[in-house]
């Protein structure tokens, strides 16, 4: 017999589950970077739907917080604080999913981090910690959670990427690396995973109105906000929960910024050029504290809102005009600097 939570947070008994997954009872479903931003609302939308959830990152508190609100609605819950940079304890909260709910049906790879500096000025152990979080924890989460899905057959493999897995910026080398680099991991298991049951789905944000900003290491020597426009982490959280029955591969969320990948693709120059000037005159603004790490090396004890507060109307109009009216005379500029010189 295995055992399980209630919504109080108490421990029942169940029968045995068997490697079947078509196992009787709502899907299993693990989530990490449960404790802020898209990871959070995405665990209290499965909780609305009655699904058993497992849910994972670096801090216990802030995890209890967040299976408080998802017990509130109903879910079956087991925390696991679990630091995804490292295989053994991914490996581990695999297990205890397996453990307490008898199989695992959807792994959500969530958790990230994020740092702002130009590469030579990011110390080594942050462009690392970073890599190590957003790329090798989605690895990890992966070899995890395949482990499990092979022998029932199915499962679904639900990787948060982003807009950076198919552009890049100044300011955020080591972001950019990680999501570039998911972006390929996946693409080789949707090959791999061919007829095996087993789906991978890549979700592609673009800029997300989440904590994750505030909490980004800076080594800017100025202060940051997300280049505009700023989408809710709501929009994500409904793709991520479509993701398991879509039959698309990559779903973007936030289709305004997706717009500027054929600059990137057919005037590099340009897109450079833009990009470059977009970060240095919205996204860094004014002056910032002394060099900072961030949540990047040491995790926040509590838990994250799920939305940053960028997305005030005011806010938006005023960053988003700018952004959109510099933007397009520089762009505008180069292309036709480009054309003379052709």
């Amino acid at each position: 017999m295995g055992t399980r939570r209630d919504a109080s947070g108490g421990r029942t008994r169940q029968a045995d589950h068997t490697g079947d997954t078509r196992r009787a009872g709502p899907p299993v479903v693990v989530v990490t970077g449960a404790s802020s931003g898209i990871g959070r609302e995405t665990a209290r939308r499965f909780a609305r739907r009655g699904s058993r959830l497992v849910l994972a990152s670096r801090s216990r508190p802030a995890l209890e917080t967040v299976a408080r609100e998802c017990r509130a609605a109903g879910a079956e819950v087991l925390v696991v604080p679990t630091d995804v940079s490292d295989e053994r304890s991914v490996d581990a909260l695999a297990a205890a999913a397996v453990a307490e709910f008898g199989g695992i049906d959807v792994w959500v790879g969530n958790a990230g981090v994020f740092a702002y500096g130009a590469f030579e000025d990011l110390p080594s152990e942050v462009f690392r910690q970073v890599v190590e979080t957003d790329l090798m924890g989605q690895v990890h989460g992966a070899r995890a959670a395949l482990r499990h899905f092979r022998p029932q057959g199915h499962g679904t493999l639900v990787l948060i990427g982003s807009l950076y897995a198919q552009v890049g910026s100044p300011a955020i080398s080591p972001y950019a690396t990680s999501k570039f680099g998911l972006r390929g991991f996946a693409e080789c298991l949707r090959a791999e995973l061919r007829g095996s049951g087993i789906r991978v789905r890549l979700v592609l944000p673009s800029t997300i109105d989440t904590p994750i900003y505030r909490n980004a290491a800076n080594f800017t020597g100025r202060r940051v906000r997300p280049l505009p426009p700023v989408t809710s982490p709501q929009r994500v959280a409904r793709a991520i929960l479509r993701a398991p029955r879509s039959h698309r591969f990559a779903i973007p969320v936030g289709r305004i910024q997706t717009a500027v990948r054929p600059v990137h693709d057919l005037a590099p120059p340009v897109y450079d050029a833009v990009a470059a000037w977009l970060m240095d005159h919205v996204e860094l603004h004014g002056r910032g504290p002394a060099a900072d790490p961030g949540t990047v090396i040491t995790a926040p004890r509590a838990a994250g809102a799920v939305t940053g507060g960028w997305r005030s109307p005011g806010l938006r109009l005023a960053i988003g005009a700018i952004a959109a009216a510099a933007g397009g005379l520089l762009l505008s500029r180069r292309m036709r600097e480009a054309n003379r010189r052709t």
